[in-house]
């Protein structure tokens, strides 16, 4: 804190006031700070070597040399189970009670059948509190498992799911209810870093705060600051936009989300798709000025070595790859590839990479050894914090994400067929990552799909078709099925076989 323009009293109210900001966050029990982001890709972050090199996000890229950035995090593969996951570290298949029901989005569950820890840090004396969009049930938990909560509640007011930048209904606390006018990016900011300098919340508490941001979901509307961006940018058309896509799956021959212009350049509703990628890239402006707004509060509040940074987004989206246009849902690292980093300076090493790849289940027990608690139900993943010491040490767990639609708990266990095994043009299917071979089994009869990311990491070329890759495809099949028994995957046992290849497709 500068207070060198102060007056001696002014500087000491100032740094009275970063004390109590400051609460009762130890390095042993930190304040964590958890940015989730929405349709937000790997490749749109410049300390990501996949971004295009005309990608700038200082911010985060500041965040990512302060801490331990992770190469490859799969966290769900749309919004709704991704948020599940979070809240229960549990994957898809078995978060109980999760469902679809009335007009899209809406959804509801059982709290108690399906709680979330954030009531367990309550208990344990965290000051919990969770800002933004809310996509998982009706019931936000407000009283249960938030202290505090300013929520745009999709599944409630159906007929603004679209909101994601203006005119969203903002739920106070469980009580009114009011439109927002102002971009909502910016807004959540406003109100994090209100929070963060101790607004609205005790002082004597540690808090946790989930910010989820929305800026980046389609249809990728910029801030009016922002809309001037990225002229005359460029990249290379993705491979496999049109089909057809040898050796791929039945199923991705069917995508077909870009017509060919006149010269051959993929357009959509009358655009480009480098108008598209453009507008979707001004988009992350706004989040990456918010992370640098959130990590100056922190500094001059005096929490920054107190206070765990997580940001991640809650899965990819892929522009042009493999046929898609602005879809998450497959299994491809374009689709559903997350950004991740931890920071915490003084515990966490900084200017770290970590090529493990790993789950969006993983986030959640990570969370709970940085507050020192106890899990209260077993969960699917992996606590990170070995990696987070020594993010080349050894690590002997499968990274799995599953992926079963609009569907959730014990309603997997019966694996439907035909157009209910679909969502998106996409079937149900488990996903592994062996280092940096992936594994993706469809639940459904088509083919499997094997892809080494060294040598391919645009996934163009499908090795489980390969007669010379026969051994590598059968251990990675059992590797997913040991790693869905381990985790208790009703469905293990009812999986629909699948195509074996053939020389024509080889």
């Amino acid at each position: 804190m500068n207070t060198g323009n102060l007056s001696r009293r002014q500087a000491l109210g100032a740094l009275a006031g970063s004390a109590l900001a400051r609460g009762a966050a130890t390095p042993e029990r930190p304040n964590i700070l958890f940015i989730y982001t929405d349709d937000h890709s790997y490749r749109t972050i410049s300390a990501w070597p996949e971004a295009y090199p005309w990608v700038r996000t200082p911010n985060i890229d500041k965040l990512a040399k302060q801490g331990v950035r992770f190469a490859a995090t799969y966290n769900a593969a749309w919004c709704m189970p991704s948020r599940a996951v979070m809240l229960t570290g549990h994957h898809q298949f078995a978060v109980e009670s999760m469902r679809m029901e009335g007009p899209y989005p809406g959804c509801v569950y059982e709290a108690d059948k399906c709680p979330f820890w954030p009531k367990v840090f309550r208990e344990k004396g965290y000051f919990t509190a969770q800002i933004g969009k809310w996509h998982t049930g009706t019931d936000t938990g407000y009283g249960r498992d938030w202290d505090f909560q300013l929520v745009w509640n999709r599944p409630k007011f159906t007929e603004t799911s679209t909101h994601y930048y203006y005119d969203q209904p903002i739920t106070y606390h469980g009580g009114k209810t009011e439109i927002l006018k102002r971009y909502s990016t910016d807004q959540y900011t406003d109100w994090a870093l209100d929070l963060i300098r101790g607004n609205g919340r005790p002082k004597e508490k540690p808090w946790y705060l989930w910010l989820c941001y929305g800026a980046v979901h389609g249809p990728y509307q910029p801030a009016e600051r922002h809309k001037q961006e990225l002229p005359g940018i460029d990249f290379d058309t993705p491979k496999d936009v049109f089909p057809p896509r040898p050796g791929k799956p039945d199923w991705a021959q069917k995508i077909a989300q870009w017509e060919k212009g006149p010269d051959g350049t993929p357009m959509s509703q009358g655009r480009t798709l480098t108008s598209w990628v453009r507008q979707y890239h001004q988009g992350v402006y706004a989040i990456d000025e918010g992370v640098g707004r959130l990590m100056a509060a922190l500094e001059e509040t005096g929490q920054r070595r107190n206070t765990l940074v997580i940001f991640t987004s809650d899965q990819g989206l892929a522009f042009g790859q493999h046929g898609f246009k602005g879809v998450k849902i497959a299994g491809y690292d374009a689709n559903v590839r997350s950004p991740l980093i931890f920071s915490m300076p003084g515990t966490v090493p900084e200017g770290k990479t970590c090529d493990v790849p790993v789950s969006g289940v993983d986030i959640p027990p990570t969370i709970f050894r940085f507050a020192g608690l106890d899990l209260p139900w077993e969960m699917h993943g992996h606590d990170l914090t070995p990696l987070l010491k020594n993010p080349a040490a050894p690590w002997p767990h499968t990274m799995m994400m599953v992926a079963t639609g609009q569907t959730f708990g014990s309603n997997t266990n019966n694996i439907p067929t035909g157009e209910k095994a679909m969502h998106g043009g996409v079937p149900w299917y488990v996903m592994i990552r062996d280092r940096h071979l992936k594994y993706i089994r469809p639940l459904i009869h088509d083919y499997e799909e094997l892809y080494d990311l060294k040598t391919d990491p645009d996934e163009l070329n499908n090795l489980a078709v390969k007669p010379e890759h026969q051994a590598t495809l059968r251990r990675l099949r059992q590797k997913a099925i040991a790693e869905l028994r381990r985790t208790k995957a009703g469905f293990v046992d009812r999986m629909p076989g699948v195509k074996e290849a053939h020389p024509a497709k080889a």
